[in-house]
């Protein structure tokens, strides 16, 4: 009888791991969604409590209330939502919790703070959530209704692009809020075959920002090679070209990507790079140098 005593005993002692785990994580959500607690407490017990929220319904309502919930500390209602995000991490877990999940984020994508909206707006453009998608492209379209800047709107819509997103981001290009936005208007397009035409446009144009060309002669690349190797030339031709990062951009797409044949018979070129590769900053005489090492007779 004593030996059945000890097994029985070894049983239990095999459990109880397990429930310090569920009083922890009881104990937790109990400070996290208690008023009375100072922010900093309830913060520190959201960060423990990803796994915990969707052990059971009243857990998962209770994290998605203090992220609904505009009368919490802005803290603990971005806590709320950084444990949720840590939550769905666990997919297979998660998956009854995500339509709960998602549903909530809509309810707060106009939140009146900005920093929520732009990290809500962000989860759910990577979810490609179409109503983020709607949202995000309404702003652009009428800037009074915009939930964040317009740069940041464009880099959102870029993890699932629709067509219609283009001409939105055409005219930005041509009537920029402000600089970013055109930057990332640029990247977004990069990806649109009708606009080459763009960035021929800005290749040409001597008066805007080095990395704007830059960008648009990597885009040019991406939508017509062949393009971007005759303008590569002709601007690399022209004394008056000034910006060493994009002579040195033009070189390399020319040494990387160019027409062996064409380019080793091509004598105003060759002529043009070796007084590049003498007379250029330091960055561009070493891709000069490579691509006369490439290109030679």
């Amino acid at each position: 009888m004593a030996k059945k005593s000890k097994g029985t005993k070894k049983s239990t002692a095999a459990r109880t791991p397990n429930k310090p785990a569920r009083s922890g994580a009881r104990g937790s959500m109990s400070i996290a969604t208690n008023s009375r607690r100072a922010p900093e407490e309830r913060v520190a017990a959201l960060k423990r409590a990803p796994l915990a929220v969707c052990e059971n319904e009243e857990n998962l309502e209770s994290v998605l209330n203090l992220l609904r919930n505009k009368e919490e500390p802005m803290d603990v209602r971005l806590a709320a939502l950084q444990t949720l995000q840590a939550a769905s991490f666990s997919v297979i877990a998660f998956e009854p919790c995500r339509g709960e999940y998602i549903a909530a984020l809509r309810e707060v994508a106009a939140d009146a703070d900005p920093e929520l909206r732009q990290r809500v707006l962000g989860i759910l453009a990577r979810e490609k959530d179409g109503f983020a998608q709607k949202k995000l492209l309404e702003g652009l379209q009428n800037p009074e209704k915009a939930l964040v800047p317009p740069e940041k709107a464009l880099q959102l819509l870029g993890y699932d692009v629709h067509s219609e997103v283009y001409p939105v981001a055409r005219a930005m290009v041509r009537k920029p809020p402000n600089p970013t936005a055109k930057r990332e208007a640029l990247r977004l397009l990069a990806a649109d075959a009708r606009s080459t035409d763009v960035f021929e446009k800005i290749l040409q144009d001597k008066s805007e920002p080095a990395d704007v060309r830059q960008i648009s002669a990597s885009a040019l690349h991406t939508l017509n090679p062949q393009k971007l190797q005759a303008y590569a030339r002709e601007r690399l031709l022209d004394t008056s070209e000034k910006g060493d990062d994009l002579q040195a951009t033009f070189l390399t797409a020319l040494t990387q990507f160019g027409d062996v044949p064409s380019i080793t018979e091509d004598e105003a070129l060759r002529k043009r790079v070796e007084n590049l590769s003498d007379t250029a900053p330091n960055e561009v005489k070493e891709t000069a140098r490579q691509f006369l090492e490439k290109y030679r007779k």
